[in-house]
């Protein structure tokens, strides 16, 4: 589901500052259009702010899985509890069974249990994470394993915990290029679904980023002497230039690697798959 607001600020980076710190998301999860400039006036006098829109895709939660699921194991459980004390010979046996066990089954369970709370405290929340990481870990490996299969491409995922947050899957093979797609559209589908799939039912967020022969550095490199190439004419011509479209991913590099480029604004315009990235001359932008 899309959503959006509207955000001001004293220029355009401000009220995208803004926004993001709303929606508590990144540059690259959002899509920003301007809807006016920034207006220093005259001696103060007209002057008006920047105003955004920033639009977002928010997942639709399932609400139909959950109540299903519930009441079927509840039924299951009454009927095996009930059907249990219907026959009438078996009582004998009851009888004659506890005089055989009832003794040696007591003190053991008794001596298992103070066992427990002696290792748990530091031990029981080191164990959680590692469970939720392995969890987490096993859920990318099947996902993508189910989805190369049916896409025909034998590909196996190296996965590793990022040190900012998040997951790192490395896919390892041989010829690995139609993964990659034309510019990595195939590549970024493959992470969009992905962390689709990884986060549909889960509280909170987590973070997935695929690559493969190291295509979004290589990648990343080329767009960072793009950007400062582009710039450099926004400058010297005192015009802007609208780049090519590209998708969010590749966006967030051009946005980031100008972000401080004196006297350069960036920002996005159009929609998907032609959204665009504006590099515009501001005078003066580091003087607000």
């Amino acid at each position: 589901m899309l959503k959006w607001i509207e955000a001001s600020g004293k220029n355009e980076e401000a009220a995208i500052a803004s926004a993001l710190a709303q929606l508590g998301l990144e540059r690259d999860d959002v899509s920003v259009e301007v809807l006016e400039r920034a207006k220093s006036g005259f001696l103060g006098i007209g002057a008006s702010p920047a105003r955004v829109k920033v639009s977002y895709e928010a997942p639709d939660e399932p609400k139909v899985s959950v109540p299903l699921s519930a009441p079927k194991e509840v039924t299951h459980k009454k009927p095996v509890v009930e059907k249990a004390p219907v026959p009438e010979k078996p009582v004998k046996k009851v009888a004659e069974a506890p005089r055989k066990e009832a003794a040696p089954a007591a003190p053991k369970q008794e001596v298992s249990a103070p066992k427990a709370p002696e290792v748990a405290p530091m031990k029981e929340e080191e164990a959680g994470s590692v469970a939720a990481t392995a969890d987490v870990e096993e859920c990318i490996r099947i996902f993508l394993q189910g989805l190369f299969s049916h896409m025909g491409v034998s590909a196996t995922p190296v996965i590793t915990v990022r040190p900012e947050g998040g997951y790192q899957v490395i896919l390892e093979g041989e010829r690995l290029g139609a993964l990659i797609g034309h510019r990595g559209e195939t590549l970024d589908a493959i992470q969009q679904l992905t962390n689709y799939a990884i986060n549909r039912d889960r509280q909170k967020r987590v973070r997935v980023h695929i690559d493969v022969e190291n295509y979004r550095q290589k990648r990343e490199e080329a767009l960072q002497r793009l950007a400062q190439k582009v710039a450099a004419k926004v400058v010297k011509y005192r015009r802007n230039i609208t780049l090519e479209p590209m998708n969010a991913y590749e966006r967030h590099v051009i946005h980031e690697t100008l972000q401080e480029y004196p006297d350069v604004v960036t920002y996005s315009t159009g929609t998907e798959p032609n959204r665009r990235t504006v590099v515009a001359f501001t005078r003066g932008k580091h003087s607000y």
